[in-house]
């Protein structure tokens, strides 16, 4: 299941990436120079391709990788971290519980009242906080009581609803679980060991310390309420719970976002992982993973080489929303300088690394309309493209950039 989730990864991604710069060239104005485009797209798209033998490649790769990891910390691309969680929610679960979810340049905190496996989610409420650049950049601890102090000021506004909920815990102390997107090395359920800053963070200490006692500490430092962290867990795992909560079939999660990253239910673990129930939730950071099979282009390399962390996170740099816009910038911008695009000159701004997010793509890539309106208004807001014609049906531009998997 794994395997087929990578590989399906990998493809739809690519596609996104390839059809958003087909729509774009469709609408090219100078017809002398359509031929130089299409070669250039059509170098790009063969390089994307991902035939079923090649899935079945990567597959088998990162199969091998992932036994590796299990077997010997360190021993593979893949961590393959233990959560040291065994038991997933099922339902049945009673009472007001606080969730913290970092991840990325904001957080979320949400309160949610349980009733059980007849009313399940009574009633929930949750706020999005963006997290001050100075931050990001700052210290741990500036970043975590800045945390708090927010937290705090959303526990002021639970109403009695969730205040006659919170006595059937049978205590006054509220329990938060906290989903985290950092690479961790947990310890225990509510224990883990901040590996590395990702996500945009460059904080100069807090790696090789516990998370949770960061947070802890911060909270405790807030006076009027009394919270304790409960569990512990990594944003992929989060996303397994939630949907195992609703169905018990649910045994992987897969987080394809700015990053990505995966887990599972493995119930060959080694002996030096001990349980009580045999099975236990693993980590991957599949972000890290490489292998010759992938279909790498040209932009990829690109990309990596100028990144910040040259050689590393081969798959995340292929697949994740950070990269996903600046990949279609990039063939863009070789097509407006060797096959003159956007007319005599290369628009100033399609020269700016990043300046087309990957949620700009994929409204370009969404655009059904006859006019490619939503593509025309991504061109002119972002790279200030004034000089498009009619293009053709968006049927036929799909069906010329589709593939078979």
């Amino acid at each position: 299941m794994t395997q087929m989730l990578l590989s399906t990864a990998v493809a739809c991604a690519t596609v996104a990436a390839v059809a958003a710069a087909v729509m774009v060239w469709q609408k090219f104005h100078k017809h002398s120079h359509c031929d130089q485009a299409l070669v250039l797209l059509y170098e790009f798209r063969h390089a994307c391709a991902t035939p079923l033998y090649v899935l079945r490649h990567i597959s088998e790769h990162v199969a091998l990788e992932m036994q590796a990891g299990l077997n010997q910390p360190g021993g593979s691309q893949l961590m393959m971290l233990p959560t040291f969680i065994e038991k997933l929610p099922n339902g049945c679960e009673k009472g007001l519980f606080y969730a913290l979810d970092l991840s990325g340049t904001n957080f979320r905190v949400l309160r949610c009242l349980l009733g059980g496996p007849n009313a399940r989610v009574i009633k929930q409420e949750y706020e999005v906080v963006a997290i001050p650049r100075a931050l990001l950049l700052g210290t741990s601890e500036e970043l975590f009581d800045f945390i708090a102090q927010r937290l705090i000021s959303f526990i002021k506004l639970e109403g009695p609803e969730f205040q006659r909920g919170h006595n059937w815990n049978g205590h006054q102390i509220r329990e938060l679980g906290l989903t985290i997107s950092f690479p961790i090395c947990q310890t225990s359920h509510n224990t883990g060991i901040l590996i590395k800053w990702t996500e945009g963070f460059k904080i100069a200490d807090g790696v090789g310390k516990d998370v949770v006692a960061m947070l802890q500490s911060a909270m405790d430092r807030q006076k009027g309420f009394q919270i304790r962290v409960a569990v512990l867990i990594n944003d992929t795992v989060g996303t397994m719970a939630g949907g195992h909560y609703w169905n018990d079939d649910v045994m992987v999660g897969v987080i394809l976002g700015t990053n990505t990253n995966a887990c599972y239910v493995e119930c060959n673990l080694p002996e030096d992982i001990q349980t009580k129930s045999g099975k236990m939730v693993i980590y991957m950071e599949w972000g890290r993973f490489w292998s010759s099979h992938l279909p790498r282009t040209y932009i990829d390399e690109q990309l990596d080489n100028e990144s910040v962390n040259p050689g590393d996170r081969g798959f995340e740099k292929m697949t994740g929303a950070m990269y996903l816009g600046e990949i279609v910038r990039r063939v863009l911008a070789r097509m407006a300088q060797e096959a003159n695009l956007f007319g005599d000159s290369v628009p100033t701004k399609l020269k700016q690394p990043f300046i087309l997010l990957t949620l700009e793509m994929s409204k370009m890539h969404a655009d059904e309309s006859p006019d490619l309106r939503i593509v025309d208004k991504v061109l002119k807001d972002v790279f200030d493209v004034r000089m498009c014609m009619q293009p053709l049906k968006i049927q036929d531009i799909i069906c010329d950039s589709s593939y078979t998997l």
